[in-house]
Formats: C-alpha cells, structure tokens, sequence
C-alpha cells in the first residue's frame, strides 16, 4: 500500500457484506475504492469458522446475493467450504483482488475535520478516503467468559471460531462449553472421535430437524439451463420467512405450536427423561434463534457424550467445575461462547469529530440511522449495524438493502458536488431508534423470557430487526438529506437542511 495513498472509498472487511459493497461500489461507477482486510484472504466469518461440521442455518439458495446466484449448490445447507469458495469465485468473476488489501487490519481510523476525509492507519501502511464503509460484521471477534483458572489449564483451549486442526481430539476427553449454533454442529462431528465429551449447557437451545439434502444433477442442470428458476427457488423460500414473521415481532404466543413439534423432535432422539429435561428450555422458542440440527440430540444420547445443565464456573488444574459443583477432567476445552456482538472492537478504532470513538459515542448502546450512520461519524457506513439483525432469514437480503442506501449515499455525494460529508443528525438517530425499540417491546426477543447475545450490557436488544425484510428494504431504498447535515471545508459554509423531517420506520 502506497504511502499517503487517498481513495475515495475504503471498505473495512472482505466477507458477504464487504465484498456485496465492493461490487455495489463498481456498478456505481466507482473504480477508486479499496478493500482493507486483516487476514490473508476473503471470506470473513466462513474464512475464520472452520471447525468441524461448520454450515448455514438458511437455505443456500437464499444465502447468497440476488447478483451472483449460484446454481450449483451441492446442498440445500451448505457447509462452509461452500460458501468460502463461493466468496472466492464472487471476488474473481467481479474482478475485485486489484481492489483487496490483505494483512491489512485498520488499528485506528479518524476523521479529519479540515480535510472532510477519513484518515486510517492499517497493519501495512496508511491511506485517507473520503467514506469509510465499516463491514467488521458482528460474528467476526471471538469472545472468551473470564473463568477463574482457566490461564492454568494444563490442556488444550481454543475457539470453535479459531479452531486448531492440528491438535487431534482423537481419544481426548473433550469439553464443549456453549450450545449455540457453533456447538450443536461441533458436537455431532467431534463425538465419534472424542474419547468423552462433556458439554456445559448455560441455557438449552430450542432445536428443529434440519431439512438438509444434496441437490440432485438434475435440479443443478434445470438451474443451469434455465436461470430464472433459481430465482424462484429464492423468491419461494424468502417468501415463507417473510410470512413467520409476524409470529416473531407481533404474535409471539403463536409459537405454541412450535414449540410442541420442537419437543417431538427432541423425544424422537432423546429416550432417557432425566436427559429431556435437561435439554428442555424454560423460555418461549425464539426468544434465542431457533437451531437447526437432525444431529444433535442423537449425539448427546450417545453413552460417551455427558450433559451438564450448569454453566462452567472455574477450573482447577484439568478439573473444570460448574456452577453446580459438577466436576469433568477434561484434555481440551473448545469454547462456543459467541462474539463481540454488541460492543464491536472495531468501535475502539474509530474516533469520530468530536474526538470520541465509537464506542464512547455507543456506550449507553449502539445506534444508528437506518442501521448505517451513526451521528458524529461523518461519511461513515456500517454494514450489519445496529439492529439490522435477523432471527429467521438470510442476512443476505438486509447486506443487500443496505447496498442500496450505500449506493444513494454516493449518488447524493455526487450530487452534492465538491468536497462534501454526510453527518447522521442526533435527532434523526434517536428517532429511528426509538421507532425500532417500540416496536421491539413485543416481539418474541424481548418478551420470549430469555437472556440472549442479541440484548446489550443494559438490556437493551439493538442486535435484531423488529420487521420484515421488505419493510427494510423500502426504508433503506433512499437516503433522506433531512437526516443529515451537510458539511463543507472551513471558510466554504455549510448546507443546513431540514430538521423537521421525522424518521420512520
């Protein structure tokens, strides 16, 4: 990278969301755009989760972009090997590798408020661009509890989102610790091998069979040979989650009934009633996202799988203790405790023109505009930002709106002519977030009786959105100067517009 290089956009972040902006950049008509990442290829979450049995929970059809479908899917839930190398062949057919910055991890980006540009310094040089495009994502920084003893532990530790292939588990007693989405996949694919596992359950998942087969030659060749029904593959299974979901955001008690064919799948599996009760949650389904797995109750109820309905409390030595007193000596500990979600580490790295980070600005709870702009960060956009989170379809469909409002967000640069930034206004954010925090009241996530990653240090869920992806998608098609205060260089004024526009949602 070239020193003082000046673009005139920088996306931070090579997975579905900064590589969907790259592409969305070129179609603009903007060539003068890099890609900072800080490994050393693309791919993001599926580059950095490969651990055993590593796969989607939607559809491959509807886990991938609109523009780039893909007919050769070799099953209806594809494994991450799949999806990597469909990251790959995106980045290749869009030509974007001239574009990509690899080893590149941004340590601090600031806005200067002279110059109206962002000035960033990354693990291999510094550059300037005149809009930041944050595409971090929130499953991107492993988090770790702080379990007393632990730095003691005479064994193997990692994290299933930095799984170490090199250490066998082959006849080791194994602790799982977690049952989200990473462990009930982990542990189905570990268990033939391990000489023991011992999984530490916090909360039980509610889990549903998952529908997964290999598509077949001939449906890949009707793809092939006739593209338009792949769009209606999509269409049909995007249209049956936009459907529930009014059972999630309006009509939680309407999930009843799920939950009894939940139930039924876990005594199909699960025999022993003492073990039942243990996997059997205690909040309404939904309230956490649903898992989706025909593997993982069968493993639990194999005799060399140990349920402990407790969360781990410390270790001492081998000895790992639960908050039960449940005691396990155990030769490796695989952590599936989740991520940053809601206190992103790349917040620390953005100081905004107050001179506060993000962070700072975000520490009563993450906010911004249309899921976006965030006030006080001129020219910068975040993809899968605050509560543009779902919790029954394709995060590609909400990646994809907020592509469009990247692409009105330049138009409206261009438009502006000069040298001109877009401030989110305060009261445009408070606005738009409190729209969204009423109508999260009764939804499942924060009625269903749960404690979830999606809800912040306070309580507060500014993680999921509380709509259906059609709503977001017309409340993103544009970007309203009302929401923004325009800003020029010192001496050049600055055009105010109108306040008085109130956000919807």
């Amino acid at each position: 990278m070239a020193e003082h290089e000046h673009v005139r956009v920088a996306v931070v972040g090579s997975g579905f969301g900064g590589l969907g902006a790259a592409v969305r950049l070129r179609r603009e008509g903007v060539t003068d755009f890099v890609v900072l990442e800080r490994a050393d290829s693309v791919g993001g979450t599926w580059r950095d989760n490969s651990y055993p049995g590593c796969a989607c929970d939607v559809p491959s059809h509807l886990y991938s972009f609109s523009f780039a479908p893909h007919p050769d899917w070799p099953r209806t839930f594809s494994g991450q090997e799949h999806i990597r190398a469909y990251l790959e062949h995106v980045t290749d057919v869009f030509r974007l590798r001239p574009h990509i910055r690899l080893n590149s991890e941004v340590k601090r980006m600031t806005w200067d408020a002279e110059k109206l540009r962002w000035d960033i310094e990354t693990a291999s040089g510094r550059l300037s661009a005149d809009l930041v495009v944050s595409a971090t994502g929130p499953l991107s920084d492993p988090k770790i509890p702080d379990i007393p003893g632990l730095d003691s532990f005479p064994g193997k530790v990692f994290h299933s989102a930095r799984w170490d292939h090199d250490y066998d588990l082959r006849g080791k007693r194994v602790a799982m610790v977690g049952t989200g989405a990473s462990a009930i996949q982990i542990v189905p694919a570990i268990q033939p091998l391990a000489r023991n596992v011992t999984l530490f359950q916090r909360t039980p998942p509610w889990v549903m069979p998952r529908m997964d087969r290999a598509i077949s030659g001939a449906e890949r060749w009707l793809h092939r040979q006739l593209p338009f029904t792949t769009q209606v593959r999509r269409g049909l299974l995007w249209g049956i989650r936009e459907l529930q979901v009014q059972a999630f955001t309006k009509h939680p008690n309407e999930l009843g009934a799920v939950e009894q064919l939940a139930k039924r799948n876990m005594a199909r599996a699960v025999k022993d009633p003492a073990l039942r009760a243990k996997l059997t949650p205690d909040y309404r389904i939904g309230c956490k996202r649903i898992l989706l797995s025909s593997t993982y109750y069968p493993a639990l109820a194999q005799p060399n799988v140990d349920v402990v309905a407790s969360g781990l409390s410390r270790v001492e030595g081998s000895t790992l203790v639960a908050a039960d007193g449940t005691e396990a000596r155990v030769d490796a500990i695989v952590f599936g405790t989740g991520f940053h979600v809601t206190d992103m580490p790349i917040a620390d790295r953005v100081v905004g023109a107050d001179g506060r980070t993000l962070a700072e600005a975000w520490k009563g709870g993450m906010e911004a505009l249309r899921g976006a702009s965030a006030a006080g960060f001129p020219n910068w956009m975040t993809i899968i930002g605050p509560n543009t989170g779902l919790g029954n379809s394709s995060m590609i469909l909400m990646i994809e709106s907020q592509l469009n409002y990247l692409a009105d967000f330049v138009r409206q640069l261009d438009v502006l002519g000069g040298r001109a930034a877009l401030d989110a206004r305060p009261a445009a954010v408070a606005a738009w977030n409190h729209r969204v925090q009423e109508r999260m009241k009764r939804t499942v996530w924060n009625t269903g009786g749960c404690t979830s990653w999606y809800l912040d240090a306070n309580g507060r869920n500014s993680t999921i959105w509380p709509g259906t992806t059609t709503e977001f998608r017309r409340a993103t098609r544009r970007v309203d100067l009302s929401e923004y205060e325009v800003l020029r260089p010192a001496g050049q004024g600055s055009a105010v517009a109108d306040e008085s526009a109130e956000a919807a949602v």
